[in-house]
C-alpha cells in the first residue's frame, strides 16, 4: 500500500515538473522574441524649436463701469402728467424725461410774482422819499426787505417747478422705464437708469508687487465671453494711490472706446496689461508635450545609422523639459531644449524612446499664436 502511494506521488511530481519546464521554455521564447522585436516606423509630423518674441503681459479679471451712470429719481413728490422718453433710447443732456403736475405751484407763482411787482413799486416810491429825507432809514429797510422776501418766495416756487420738470443730467442711453403715466411719485422714487456707454471704464486689480511694472498710458486688452473672438484695446487712465490692506492688491482703471456699445456696465471681462518690454522665449507647439505626473517630456527627432544595414534612419529620443507660459497653440520651454531641435508635434503618446519614425508633414496642423477656431 505504501509503495503504491509513493509511486503515485512520484508520478505527480514528475508531471508537475514537466509542465513547469514547458511553461518556462515558452516564457523564455516570448522574452527572446520581445527583445528581438522591432517596432515598425511610426509616421509623425515635426516642428523646429525656434526663439520668438512674445508680448509681456499681466493678466487680471475686471468689471465694466459706466463713466457716468445714475438712476434718475424724483426729487419732489408729485403726479406724473408727461412721459417724454422711450426706454432704451439715446438722449442728450437737458432733454425732458418726466413732468409732474405743477398746477398748484404755477398758481402760487403768479400770486408771488404779483407780490413782487407790488413790493417793487413800493420800493421805488420809498426810495424817492428817502432821497428827499421824507422818511426814516428804518422804513426804507423794511420795504427793501419785503421786496427781497417776495423775490425769494417767487424763486422758491420756480425751483419747485423746475424740480418737477425732470431732465437728463448728462447724455447717455436710457434703461427700462420704472414708472407710469398718472402715477403718484414719492420723493426718491426711481424713474429710469441713465448710463454713458462710450467710453467705458474697466476696473481691475493687480498684486502690489506688480506696481512698479505699470504706469498710466500702458495699453490694455479686454476680452469678454459676450464678444467671442474679439478684443478691445484701451489705456490705463488711473491707478489707485492706496493698496487694499486686506488683499494687498492695487485697484487700476482703464478707459476703453465702446462705439458699438457692445460692452455694458457690470459685465465681467478678462484684462491683459501689455507691458512695453517683450520676452524672448523658445517656443514649440503645445501638442509636442507628453504630460506626465513625474515630468513633462518631448520627443526629439534624430538621425541614426543602423548598425546592421548601415542605413540612416530617423529615430526619436525622449527628452524631459521644464515648461513656461502657454500662448495660443505654442508653449515656452524654459529648459531641456535648444534652438533648432526638431520635435514631434502629433501622436507623441504612441511613441517609445528609440523608436524609428517616418516624417510626413503633409497633414501637419497649422499652429498660431492667436488661433481663431471656426466653430468658436
Amino acid at each position: 500500500m505504501k509503495k503504491k502511494i509513493f509511486l503515485t506521488l512520484l508520478g505527480l511530481i514528475i508531471l508537475a515538473g514537466g509542465i513547469a519546464g514547458i511553461k518556462a521554455l515558452q516564457i523564455k521564447k516570448m522574452i527572446d522574441q520581445g527583445k528581438s522585436m522591432v517596432f515598425p516606423p511610426e509616421p509623425v509630423t515635426i516642428a523646429v524649436a525656434q526663439k520668438s518674441s512674445w508680448e509681456s503681459t499681466l493678466s487680471s479679471v475686471g468689471s465694466l463701469v459706466a463713466v457716468q451712470g445714475v438712476t434718475v429719481s424724483a426729487e419732489i413728490a408729485g403726479k406724473v402728467v408727461t412721459l417724454s422718453f422711450e426706454p432704451g433710447a439715446r438722449i442728450n443732456a437737458g432733454d425732458l424725461l418726466v413732468k409732474e403736475d405743477t398746477a398748484t405751484e404755477e398758481a402760487q407763482l403768479r400770486s408771488a410774482e404779483a407780490q413782487v411787482v407790488l413790493a417793487q413799486n413800493n420800493f421805488n416810491r420809498i426810495n424817492l422819499l428817502l432821497a428827499r429825507n421824507a422818511i426814516s432809514r428804518s422804513e426804507f429797510d423794511t420795504v427793501d426787505a419785503q421786496l427781497k422776501a417776495n423775490k425769494a418766495q417767487a424763486d422758491a416756487i420756480r425751483t419747485a417747478i423746475a424740480k418737477k420738470t425732470i431732465r437728463a443730467p448728462f447724455s447717455g442711453r436710457l434703461g427700462i422705464r420704472l414708472i407710469n403715466l398718472g402715477e403718484i411719485l414719492k420723493e426718491g422714487t426711481p424713474i429710469v437708469s441713465l448710463q454713458t456707454m462710450n467710453p467705458i471704464f474697466a476696473n481691475f486689480q493687480l498684486p502690489q508687487h506688480q506696481l512698479g511694472r505699470i504706469k498710466t498710458g500702458y495699453r490694455v486688452r479686454v476680452t469678454s465671453d459676450a464678444l467671442p473672438g474679439e478684443a478691445l484695446e484701451g489705456k490705463i487712465t488711473a491707478i489707485n494711490p492706496q493698496v487694499d490692506s486686506a488683499t494687498r492688491n492695487i485697484s487700476i482703471q482703464a478707459t476703453l472706446e465702446n462705439d458699438q456699445e457692445h460692452l455694458r456696465p457690470g459685465m465681467f471681462v478678462d484684462v491683459r496689461v501689455v507691458l512695453p518690454a517683450e520676452n524672448e522665449v523658445l517656443a514649440i507647439p503645445a501638442t509636442s508635450v507628453l504630460y506626465a505626473p513625474y515630468s513633462d517630456s518631448v520627443f526629439i527627432v534624430e538621425t541614426k545609422k543602423d548598425e546592421k544595414t548601415g542605413k540612416e534612419e530617423k529615430v526619436v529620443r525622449q527628452q524631459f523639459v521644464r515648461l513656461g507660459e502657454k500662448r495660443g497653440d505654442f508653449i515656452a520651454v524654459l529648459s531641456g531644449l535648444k534652438e533648432g531641435d526638431t520635435v514631434v508635434t502629433t501622436g507623441v503618446f504612441k511613441l517609445r524612446n528609440g523608436q524609428s519614425v517616418i516624417v510626413d508633414n503633409r497633414l501637419a496642423p497649422e499652429f498660431k499664436l492667436a488661433p481663431k477656431p471656426a466653430d468658436s
